[in-house]
């Protein structure tokens, strides 16, 4: 349920509020937000050094956006005096690292209609994403092209990925910005929202019913487990995904080991010899047939690569293609698999203010993988 009103209210602070943020700009906020807003249900996970939004899919996918603290002009925490919990959730950790479990002081959940929320963000339409986030898909070169369409794949390749996926699309350089105060008064209170529009003047009140946390899925991911990581750039990542079919019914990712032959292939890709497995493939399967896209042993491509042996693993298509928003909106792309299969995809989004020591805010998708065996 949500009231709105176009006046502010002033009595809202009668009693001290647990939470109380405010950011001049919106859209980098909601952002994040909807990099996770494929489920309505959000959990909310309050502590001093920020929050995260978790939803969860089927029992098998969980996705969190993790929101620092310093991407606000204010954040204010005020940690309830008693709030027992049989195990605290995790708390937000830098990018491509693994989320704490332990708090110096009580977190505080609860449960929210997330999309109503990203909807009283944008109620004056200015929270949207800019005119450039269009995907530009990539033109991928296959073994039977020749010279000319490699070309002409490279040149288009090279133009798409000028400021694609870049989160500066979001912002402009104007003074028209809206602007939020968001705060909430503890359990059996709404999130409150004020919301200001920067050249009108206009002002408009959000009152979001909360509702109690319930348990939700738990996927811890064990690094020292784990057995393929990968550190590549977003776009070649999000092109690929963008370009299979709809009807696919899983996706495999497959890590080779580097070897000799592949780091030596620039060199000597004239002369003959065995073909080097390729470091990673994407292999997608579905009623209509499979697709293969290899990765190249190119730095540029994967500017990080850990495999100690093959891996081979399988997900539903349905829960990767949940990852298309927030890849839309990032940077950077770690991608790690644990000997269990269970896969963990972060996504950077780089905060377009520089605060200097801070970290940057970032989403996270854990998935597990199908069971292939039955």
């Amino acid at each position: 349920m949500v009231l709105m009103s176009q006046s502010t209210q002033a009595d809202e602070s009668a009693t001290e509020t647990l939470l109380a943020t405010s950011v001049h700009d919106v859209r980098y906020f909601a952002s994040l937000l909807r990099g996770v807003n494929f489920i309505n249900r959000a959990t909310v996970t309050i502590s001093e050094g920020g929050f995260t939004v978790t939803v969860e899919e089927a029992r098998t996918l969980l996705a969190t956006a993790y929101v620092f603290a310093d991407i606000f002009e204010e954040y204010t925490y005020h940690a309830p005096p008693t709030s027992p919990s049989d195990s605290p959730p995790a708390s937000p950790a830098p990018f491509g690292t693994q989320a704490s479990t332990s708090s110096r002081t009580s977190n505080t959940m609860l449960e929210i209609p997330l999309n109503v929320l990203i909807d009283c963000i944008n109620i004056f339409g200015a929270a949207g994403p800019g005119a450039g986030t269009g995907v530009k898909h990539k033109q991928w070169v296959r073994a039977g092209d020749d010279d000319r369409e490699r070309e002409d794949a490279t040149r288009n390749n090279g133009r798409a990925n000028d400021g694609n996926g870049r989160i500066e699309q979001y912002f402009s350089n104007g003074d028209n910005a809206t602007g939020m105060r968001m705060s909430y008064a503890g359990e059996g209170h709404p999130l409150v929202l004020l919301i200001a529009e920067g050249s009108p003047g206009l002002t408009a009140t959000c009152e979001i019913t909360t509702y109690e946390a319930e348990p939700h899925l738990e996927l811890p991911f064990d690094a020292e487990q784990t057995v393929l990581k990968i550190i590549l750039k977003s776009s070649w990542l999000r092109d690929a995904l963008s370009e299979l079919d709809p009807s696919c019914e899983k996706l495999t990712f497959i890590g080779n080991p580097p070897t000799q032959t592949a780091s030596s292939r620039a060199s000597t890709s004239r002369t003959p010899g065995p073909v080097a497995k390729p470091m990673l493939r994407i292999q997608a399967a579905g009623t209509f047939g499979s697709t293969e896209m290899d990765y190249p042993n190119d730095r540029e491509v994967l500017e990080t690569f850990e495999c100690l042996q093959t891996v081979n693993f399988s997900y539903r298509f349905g829960h990767i293609s949940r990852t298309l928003r927030a890849l839309q909106s990032s940077t950077k792309t770690s991608l790690r698999i644990d000997e269990e299969g269970l896969l963990s995809l972060q996504f950077l989004m780089p905060s377009p203010k520089p605060r200097g020591g801070t970290s940057d805010a970032f989403i996270e998708f854990r998935c597990l993988p199908l069971d292939e065996t039955q």
